[in-house]
């Protein structure tokens, strides 16, 4: 989330809500929440990929998931991984969250999201509402957690009582990726109370202005990094995804755990 000072040239500004802007510059249209600070962004010529590279982190569960059935993002943004994975896995469903009605409608208008349908579901709702509904509990294999306002200090939501909402939406080997962007007294108290929560977490190496992407799994895998790396191939290929990165960054935390 770059702070970019570009003055906004259009608004959603439904009352009661963060107004939701844009910017562009070199091809690329950027969503912000009446603020400088970056929520998100698209590259016009390439509207379904994923553009930022913190972004694609929040795929990194795909090392572990090839086939999920049910996918969640909790935080719209500009709509890239809910589009992303509503066009790539075309047997999944895909449920994204957002509390921000301007945000919505800024995606569908300026950000090509698509309607809901079937497998596509766009809801405004509080996320922690979301995460506490029994209804909602073991039934997520991919939860996508980037939850941000205007002010991009911290996750809005970051209490254990949060995370094990999120723990509870999984399957039993679900797994969450995580953005923790903000001050830095936010990264110690995420990471404390997701590993309350998870059987295992980790993180990948800081990218993109400060953004950290954790990885925690309602049950603990094995760490195979043969496999992992055989992986890496699968995915840059079908979805151009650049994976082997990731396993570098798990590699570069397990170094860092036994130092």
């Amino acid at each position: 989330m770059p702070d970019n000072s570009s003055s906004p040239d259009l608004r959603f500004s439904q009352p009661g809500h963060p107004p939701a802007t844009v910017t562009e510059f070199e091809g690329v249209r950027s969503l912000h929440l009446g603020t400088s600070w970056e929520q998100g962004a698209m590259r016009l010529s390439r509207p379904d990929a994923i553009e930022l590279e913190y972004v694609q982190m929040m795929m990194a569960w795909l090392l572990f998931q090839d086939a999920p059935q049910h996918i969640v993002q909790l935080g719209l943004g500009s709509a890239a991984l809910t589009k992303f994975c509503y066009r790539r896995f075309p047997d999944a469903r895909v449920t994204a969250i957002e509390l921000n009605p301007n945000v919505i409608a800024i995606c569908r208008a300026l950000f090509e999201l698509p309607p809901n349908d079937a497998r596509l579901q766009v809801r405004e709702m509080n996320a922690l509402d979301f995460v506490l509904d029994k209804r909602n509990h073991g039934t997520v294999d991919a939860l996508q957690v980037d939850l941000y306002d205007q002010d991009a200090r911290g996750p809005v939501l970051d209490s254990v009582a949060f995370y094990q909402g999120c723990c509870d939406c999984l399957r039993p080997d679900g797994i969450m990726t995580a953005n923790v962007f903000g001050e830095f007294g936010n990264y110690d108290k995420n990471l404390a109370a997701m590993t309350e929560v998870f059987d295992a977490v980790v993180w990948l190496p800081e990218v993109h202005d400060a953004n950290i992407v954790v990885i925690a799994f309602k049950n603990a895998p094995q760490l195979d990094f043969s496999e992992l790396y055989e992986r890496t191939g699968a995915i840059k290929r079908r979805l151009n995804l650049p994976a082997k990165k990731w396993v570098e960054g798990l590699k570069e935390w397990m170094r860092d755990q036994h130092e």
